[in-house]
This record gives C-alpha cells, sequence and structure tokens, in this order.
C-alpha cells in the first residue's frame, strides 16, 4: 500500500484525512496549528503528526503527499514534493498562474511522478453516468449547459468566488463537452471585501457550437448545487444537493404537428446511480494510479487546462466582461465553420471537411480525407486513410470505406432493402463494404448488402444490386460486369487472358470470366 502524508487538517483536509485512513493509505498528519495536530491526534492515534513540511518531504517511507491548503500555497508546496520525488495530489486550483501550472506539469512529467489535482466532482458517480449518456447520444447534440453554485458558507480573503467555487463547474462541464472553450467572458460584484468578488457570472463558448454559464456565489440564502444540460433530444440536470434523485432525464421539447410547434412535457426520469463519496473515489483512484504508475482522470493536464480557463475569467472579470480568447491547441484536420463535427467522432490528421456538412457521433474518418460539401457521414461509418468525398454524398451506418476509396458526386448508398417511413428497420441493417482504391461515380447508387472489390470501378449513373469483383468494371441499370480496370484507374485490354496496362505498364491475368489479378514479377 502507498505511504501517504496529508498536509492541512483544516476545513477541507480532514475530509481528505479521514478517507486516506480509511483506505490504509495513511501514515503522517502535517499542519501548522497545534490545535489541528491535537484534534488528529485524538482521532486518528498511532498516525504520526508533525508541524514541519520539511520533515514531510525528508522522510523516505512517505511515498506520496496530498496537500489541502490555501490555494495561493499550492504551486509552491507541490514544487518542493515533486523535486523530493514525492507523488502529489493537490487541491483545486493547480496554482494560481498559468506559467506555475506549467512548470508543475512538466516537473511531474520528468520526474516520472503522479500529478494529481482534486476535482473532485469528475468522480462523482452522477457525473460519470452523465458523460456516459452524453456520450452515447441519450441527449442528442448539447446546445447549451449552467451550473450554479450558490453558498452562504466560508467567505474567503485570498482567493475570490472564482477561484473557490467554479474550478468545479469548468472541470465538469469540459469533461463532459469533451473540448475547451475558445472563448470566456466573466463578470462580478465585490461587497464584502473591496477587490475580492463575491459574485461572478461566467459565459464559456465552445467550438462545438455549446455554450455555458458558470454563477457562483458566496452571498446566497441557501446552498445550491445544479448543473443542467440542454440537448436537442432530452435535458439532464445534476442536482447535488438533493437528498434523492440527484440526476434526471427530461424528455421534454418542440414537436412540429401540423407544421405547428407544439411543447413536448413528460415527467422526468430519475437516473439510477451508485451510493459512493467521491471523495472516495478520488482518493482511491489516486493510490490505484501511484501503484500502477498510470495518469489520473484529472491529471496535471487537466488542471492546467482548467487553470487556463480560470485565468482567462479572471482576466476579463478585471476588464468588465471583456471577451477574452482561450489558447489552445488547434486539431489537426480542418472543418468549416458551417459543418459540425459531433462528439465521439474521430477525424484523423490533415483531413477537410468543407461547408454544410455533418459527421455524426462514433463516426470514424481516418487521416488525409477529403469531405466535400453537403456531405453526411453517420454514426458507426468508418472511412479510411485517403478517401476523396465529392459534393452531396450521404455515407449511412452500415457502410465501410476502405482507404483512398473515392466516392462522385451525388452517389447514394443505401442501407435497408425494404424501407418503409411508418416501419422502423434499424434493426434490419445491410452492411456495404467498399474495398481499398474503389472509385464510385457520380449519381450512382449501391444497394446494400453488397461488397465492392479493390480497384474496382463503378461508372457514373449505375445501379449495382451484387457484389463487384477487385478491378472489375460494372455499369448501367442494373449493373454489369463489362471489363476490368488497372489499379491507375485505365480499362484494361485483354488479349486472351493477358493484359497489359497501356499507362503505367502493369500485367494482368484473367483467372475466370469475373476474375483478374496482377501479374507478380518473378523474383
Amino acid at each position: 500500500m502507498v505511504s501517504v502524508a496529508c498536509v492541512g487538517f483544516g476545513y477541507w483536509g480532514k475530509n481528505l484525512v479521514r478517507n486516506f485512513s480509511g483506505l490504509g493509505a495513511l501514515s503522517l498528519i502535517c499542519d501548522r496549528e497545534t490545535s489541528s495536530l491535537e484534534r488528529a491526534a485524538s482521532q486518528y492515534p498511532g498516525v504520526d503528526l508533525t508541524q514541519s513540511y520539511s520533515q514531510v518531504l525528508r522522510r523516505d517511507d512517505i511515498e506520496a503527499v496530498v496537500l489541502a491548503t490555501p490555494a495561493e500555497a499550492h504551486y509552491q508546496m507541490a514544487r518542493e514534493a515533486l523535486l523530493a520525488n514525492k507523488h502529489v495530489l493537490v487541491e483545486k486550483p493547480l496554482a494560481l498562474k498559468v506559467e506555475d501550472g506549467e512548470e508543475l506539469v512538466g516537473l511531474a512529467r520528468d520526474r516520472s511522478r503522479v500529478l494529481m489535482v482534486g476535482h473532485i466532482l469528475e468522480y462523482h458517480p452522477a457525473v460519470r453516468r452523465l458523460k456516459e449518456l452524453i456520450d452515447r447520444g441519450e441527449l442528442g447534440r448539447i446546445n447549451y449547459l449552467y451550473s450554479q453554485r450558490l453558498n452562504l458558507g466560508k467567505v474567503r480573503t485570498e482567493e475570490n468566488i472564482l477561484w473557490s467555487f467554479a474550478p468545479h463547474d469548468i472541470a465538469v462541464i469540459t469533461r463532459l463537452l469533451g473540448e475547451e472553450p475558445f472563448e470566456v467572458t466573466a463578470v462580478g460584484g465585490s461587497y464584502l471585501h473591496h477587490e475580492v468578488a463575491d459574485v461572478t457570472v461566467s459565459t464559456l463558448s465552445f467550438g462545438s457550437g455549446a455554450r455555458a454559464h458558470i454563477f457562483v456565489s458566496w452571498l446566497h440564502p441557501y446552498k445550491e448545487q445544479r448543473l443542467v444540460v440542454v440537448g436537442d433530444r432530452k435535458m439532464a440536470v445534476f442536482d447535488d444537493v438533493a437528498e434523492e434523485g440527484k440526476l434526471k432525464l427530461y424528455d421534454e421539447g418542440i414537436d412540429w404537428i401540423n407544421r405547428m410547434p407544439v411543447p413536448r412535457k413528460k415527467d422526468p426520469e430519475v437516473v439510477e446511480i451508485p451510493d459512493e463519496e467521491p471523495l472516495h473515489n478520488e482518493c482511491a483512484h489516486f493510490l490505484d494510479c501511484v501503484e500502477k504508475g498510470t495518469s489520473p482522470l484529472t491529471d496535471g493536464e487537466s488542471g492546467l487546462r482548467v487553470l487556463k480557463v480560470l485565468d482567462a475569467c479572471q482576466r476579463s472579470l478585471k476588464m468588465k466582461g471583456a471577451p477574452i480568447e482561450v489558447a489552445r491547441p488547434k486539431p489537426g484536420y480542418f472543418v468549416h465553420e458551417s459543418s459540425y463535427v459531433d462528439r465521439g467522432a474521430k477525424v484523423g490528421e490533415g483531413t477537410t471537411i468543407w461547408h454544410f456538412s455533418h459527421v455524426m457521433e462514433d463516426a470514424d474518418i481516418g487521416p488525409n480525407c477529403r469531405i466535400g460539401q453537403n456531405v453526411l457521414v453517420g454514426r458507426r461509418v468508418s472511412i479510411g486513410q485517403g478517401c476523396k468525398v465529392q459534393n452531396n454524398v450521404s455515407i449511412y451506418q452500415g457502410v465501410t470505406l476502405e482507404e483512398f476509396v473515392f466516392l462522385g458526386p451525388s452517389m447514394v448508398f443505401t442501407n435497408v432493402m425494404n424501407p418503409r417511413s411508418a416501419i422502423p428497420r434499424m434493426k434490419e441493417l445491410r452492411t456495404t463494404l467498399v474495398k481499398r482504391h474503389a472509385t464510385i461515380g457520380a449519381n450512382a447508387t449501391i444497394l446494400c448488402g453488397t461488397t465492392l472489390g479493390a480497384y474496382s470501378f463503378v461508372a457514373a449513373g449505375a445501379l449495382v444490386t451484387k457484389n463487384v469483383p477487385d478491378y472489375g468494371l460494372v455499369m448501367g441499370i442494373p449493373a454489369r460486369l463489362t471489363g476490368f480496370m488497372c489499379a491507375c484507374g485505365i480499362q484494361l485490354d485483354f488479349d486472351g487472358a493477358s493484359a497489359v496496362c497501356r499507362a503505367c505498364g502493369e500485367a494482368y491475368r484473367k483467372i475466370s470470366e469475373e476474375s483478374v489479378e496482377p501479374v507478380k514479377e518473378q523474383v
């Protein structure tokens, strides 16, 4: 078992001590206050106590340090622990300056130490369940999120409400969306202490089109911790203060009936979640990562991303709500601003997606593809590297393209043989496979359940109703095999059973009337 020292036995530190003690990992408690150590001694007899942080770092038997200290001390204390080759769990925020957070992440990487940030809500079973629901598309496209973290509780003077409360919501919202905001704004007010904001409202704008509002305050008559997620299919509410039903789904929205918008309202569905303490999950996860040498869910990089958003919000707050761009790496592919790539979709390096296209969740597009205008890539569609999809093509679920496939303008795939609008038949999908380097001409139609062979060629306007062999050239309605194509795309002229491409010189031979193969050179 990992040997842990908990530094800080105050408001929050006592909860960390309780959990690490329960997990059998607690070896040492450190606090500068004598009264705090006296309370610790009575509650945890047999556990070593010290007022000296230096002593914690000098002990060779202490493998990991848990920091529950004021935010302004996080950077320096975490830095010293990493330099002493200790694994570190530090409460949020990771630091108060982006450059300090970057240094901590670099130190942890260079010394192969676990650096984890205490974003506790990411370990809440309700948040984990909500993430699952979003990722599988239960809520549809996420349009809007807003959170309220309000309380009349402990008021701090060393940090404002933004840095005290908002890290929780920033961490959860960015985790649920799987992206960081490209722009933020923040406004607030200071009522108890000059220049220390007691109330802030932050707005986060995301590249996917989603927006989020975060309202935090410690001037509120009662405790409220609520997150609302609005999708185009369903909505979800996570109410952490509720005794029961902390996570609910609302199947509400607008239905169009007789071309008129009609509100749809139903009773909320309570989502069952495990009865687990989030902090226990967090502490157990930290110990597991230290033992296995794995990266935590809320690692230093995660904490740094939250820190960058916080820093941008703070700058906006000082500038009375001016928009602040959040620096973040751009994806290695291009998506036109009029197009949508859903969360959960994968797009390879160097791929370009042009105007008015839509890539749905769980689609997988390989590197260096070219996706034209008004293209739909459906759920669970797989597209290999180097494919070129021309304008006005819909690639439906059930279709797989291997590498370097060409799809001509307005060609059509189907995925059900006998569709009826009133009869759902998605369970009757027939798969279509287009093998490597195949070409499908403009306005061709491919009936589902067929396989188009490698280097095959479907002529413009053809209707393919059965499998096409490798190198096969098919045309007509229904499509017939009329010849064979070279890998370079030139039709082959056979003299008996042999042919040599007039363009590239590649030699081929017939195996049968419906199959050919390239002639391999003799070694």
